[in-house]
């Protein structure tokens, strides 16, 4: 193991501690009446998709869907949910890849460094934005993830190269997408499914792109998370639930489970996606109705 993963492992170790630390601060100075323990569905919810995450199915999609499905999350509060909730999970996935597979340092901090600052950026900016427009853009980026799924499960995403790292111009502009990717993940995109691909486009073994995909959004979305919390822009009793089952999904899949069939599953969740994205999208549209006009329109 490289010095670089021996201190990025070290570095999220001391992150996770100080995340769960300030999440309770936080919770506990609001103060809050209503009450926070899980229900068995959100900690079911928070086992499910982390153990398929950790397989690389992806975890954000499929929440999104349950949440809308049961009802469990108000649509401006799903993007804080997903990454308040999921962020200790992926912390745990992060820990366990770093470590396993070789990738070159200055690859992974790089890549690492350019998703936490889009997050820090994106963060800010989703916390604030008004319910219809988080709802369009969830809408688009669910509509986006169905695509990707469709494209793995009929192969059509590039199988990748074998290296283990990037140079040069190669290196610069998968920061840059990197950066993007990561300020996205505020408005509950994923960034496992586009940064495997863009990795794979650029000739990485996509072996080497877990500890990459798992790293970035293991730093990024304490990062962002602690700002949601902050915020108040998240649902902490469905967090709280995807945090508690999250965890001991990942452990078992990636330490009992070594190979599972998933292309059955892949169009399953292409299927609970789509209608994830149709309910966001129609969920926005009545919103533009007459009733939502101007009060001061004439028109």
């Amino acid at each position: 193991m490289s010095h670089a993963a021996l201190v990025l492992l070290g570095l999220l170790a001391a992150l996770a501690l100080f995340y769960v630390v300030r999440w309770i601060m936080i919770e506990r100075a609001r103060a809050a009446s209503a009450t926070r323990a899980p229900g068995l569905i959100q900690t079911i919810t928070g086992f499910v998709t982390n153990f398929f995450d950790t397989l690389g199915v992806g975890s954000f999609a499929p929440t999104t869907s349950v949440f809308k499905l049961f009802k469990l999350v108000p649509d401006e509060k799903i993007p804080g949910t997903l990454n308040t909730g999921h962020a200790l999970p992926t912390v745990a996935q992060a820990l366990i890849f770093i470590a396993a597979v070789t990738v070159d340092p200055l690859t992974l901090v790089t890549l690492i460094a350019s998703a936490v600052l889009g997050a820090f950026v994106g963060s800010g900016i989703v916390s604030k934005l008004p319910r219809r427009a988080i709802q369009i853009g969830m809408g688009v980026a669910l509509l986006a993830a169905a695509l990707l799924f469709v494209l793995g499960n009929v192969g059509a995403i590039p199988a990748g190269g074998a290296a283990t790292g990037l140079q040069g111009s190669m290196l610069m502009f998968a920061i840059a997408c990197n950066f993007l990717l990561g300020a996205l993940m505020t408005l509950g995109v994923g960034l496992y499914a586009p940064c495997l691909i863009l990795l794979s486009l650029l000739g990485m073994n996509p072996i080497a792109a877990f500890p990459i995909m798992m790293g970035s959004c293991a730093f990024l979305m304490p990062v962002a998370g602690l700002r949601f919390i902050s915020a108040g822009s998240y649902d902490a009793r469905a967090a709280i639930g995807l945090a508690l089952g999250g965890v001991p999904g990942v452990l078992i899949a990636a330490f009992l489970v070594k190979q599972l069939p998933l292309v059955w599953l892949r169009w399953l969740v292409v299927l609970v996606v789509l209608y994830a994205a149709y309910s966001m999208l129609r969920a926005a549209a009545v919103k533009s109705a007459p009733s939502d006009k101007d009060p001061t329109s004439t028109g």
